[in-house]
């Protein structure tokens, strides 16, 4: 629902003091969903941080900028080819926190101020799920986050946080109230 697939049954979410519905299109250009497997095409890491930009008008500035922000620029300065290294199917050549890292980096290159990131440090080992954490806790103030998690350790820098049972918000609380 909050990316705007599903309808909600009853009640409803609102963008800006207006219906989402209504505004779908403007919504959808400030959101970026970071799930736990992120989406990698067989190209370079220039490609797929600018994913839907064709290779001509991708901005380098902005993808370093992005690079920067999502902390992937000491990984690009060790690839053989930069920017321009080809990550392999799916992000084969990658661990899975340097993915993560590149979902950030699309998200900031695409100028999204709201991240909605669901599940997406539950595959990640412990050092790489901190690492990750770090990174996200360095956003706040500057984007908002929704961070739909299972472990305890993923949301403990949450303003607030939303217990959900069947469907239904059964608590709410700040991290030291609820964790």
């Amino acid at each position: 629902m909050l990316l705007g697939l599903l309808e909600p049954q009853n009640g409803e979410i609102l963008f800006n003091q207006k219906a989402l519905s209504e505004v779908l299109a403007d919504w959808r250009k400030q959101v970026a969903y970071l799930p736990q497997q992120v989406f990698l095409i067989d190209d370079t890491l220039r490609c797929n941080i600018a994913l839907g930009i064709s290779r001509a008008d991708i901005d380098d500035l902005r993808l370093k900028e992005a690079i920067r922000k999502a902390r992937l620029l000491e990984f690009v300065e060790q690839l053989p080819h930069g920017f321009d290294t080809k990550l392999g199917e799916r992000g084969v050549r990658l661990s899975g926190g340097q993915r993560q890292r590149v979902a950030l980096a699309r998200a900031f290159y695409h100028g999204r101020s709201v991240l909605v990131m669901d599940e997406a440090t539950s595959a990640l080992d412990k050092e790489t799920e901190h690492e990750i954490v770090e990174e996200i806790k360095l956003l706040k103030g500057q984007n908002t986050l929704i961070v739909i998690a299972h472990r305890l350790s993923t949301i403990r820098h949450c303003d607030r946080i939303y217990r959900l049972k069947d469907g239904h918000i059964t608590e709410v609380g700040s991290p030291e109230e609820m964790i």
